[in-house]
Formats: C-alpha cells, structure tokens, sequence
C-alpha cells in the first residue's frame, strides 16, 4: 500500500502485485525514491479521471530520477472501473514510466482489448482503498490550459509525500 499525502488531503492506492507485478514494481520504486513529491495533479477532468505523478509546478516535466518505460500489462484482467488506478502514457502502448491517474468512474473503453496500438489499453494496477473522497474532492476543482495542458488545475494540487505501507 501507498499513502499520499497532498495538499488535498490523504489516499492509500492498494496495489495488485499479482496482476500487475512490473507495474506495481515500478510504483513502489518511484515512491521510495521520493520521486512523487512536489509532482502535480497536473490534469483533471470529471466523470473522466485525475493524473498526476510527473509534472511539477510551472507544468515542468521531471526528469531527474526518471526510469526507463515499462511493458504494458493492460491484459492481466484488471479493468478501468472506479476508483482502479492505471498508468498514464503516450500512444505507444509500452510507454508508462511514472505518471498514473484514478478512474472517477467506470471507463471500460480504456480496458485492453488487444495487443494491437489501439487495443492494448491502460494498465490498472491497484485501487484506492481510503480516501476516494479526496480524490473526488480533486475533481471538482476549477481547471484551465496553462503551459500547453488542458484540464489543468487553477490552484497547484501537489504531492507532498508518499509513504510506502507494507509491499
């Protein structure tokens, strides 16, 4: 389990090390290194999701303690329902490195369908166990463009720090 503890408030993600035991590695890793503080919720859309886990402040992407991209594990049976956390990434199907986001609602279109560019889906690997209601909280902020982004909140939503619970 992680905790986060934000400007909003705390959450504990649940990770599945079972079905998604690359994913949840990786996770685990970025969250000893420190590697989530002082991130953003960087992109916000309701009834959608919420991300964050790679831009700071200013919009800036972080590097430095950046890992390589992992496999995508999008078809170990896990699906986008509410509250499922996955990783976020670009086109390419195996590019997730750090950036996450929690399902605010059921997104079954996200769900890997095959292992095709279009068919390979999000990975979910956990869920949020405590605190949806933060995270709900989150979505209801007010959102603008800034830098590039869309979606982004007014008000910087900041990941302070991320307590590694048990693995």
């Amino acid at each position: 389990m992680l905790k986060f503890h934000t400007t909003m408030g705390e959450f504990v993600i649940t990770l599945d090390h079972e079905k998604a035991p690359i994913t949840a590695a990786n996770f685990v890793q970025y969250a000893k290194e420190g590697y989530f503080e002082g991130t953003l919720f960087h992109r916000i859309i309701p009834g959608f999701m919420v991300q964050g886990g790679g831009l700071e402040p200013g919009m800036h992407n972080k590097t430095k303690g950046h890992h390589e991209p992992i496999q995508n594990e999008a078809d170990n049976g896990l699906k986008n329902v509410r509250g499922s956390v996955a990783m976020a990434r670009t086109m390419d199907p195996h590019s997730a490195t750090s950036q996450f986001f929690v399902n605010l609602v059921d997104n079954d279109f996200l769900d890997h369908k095959s292992q095709t560019p279009q068919g390979w889906g999000y990975a979910v690997f956990g869920k949020v166990t405590e605190g949806m209601d933060v995270i709900d909280a989150m979505a209801k902020v007010k959102t603008s463009s800034k830098a590039g982004h869309r979606d982004v909140p007014v008000e910087d939503i900041i990941i302070e720090r991320v307590e590694v619970i048990g693995e």
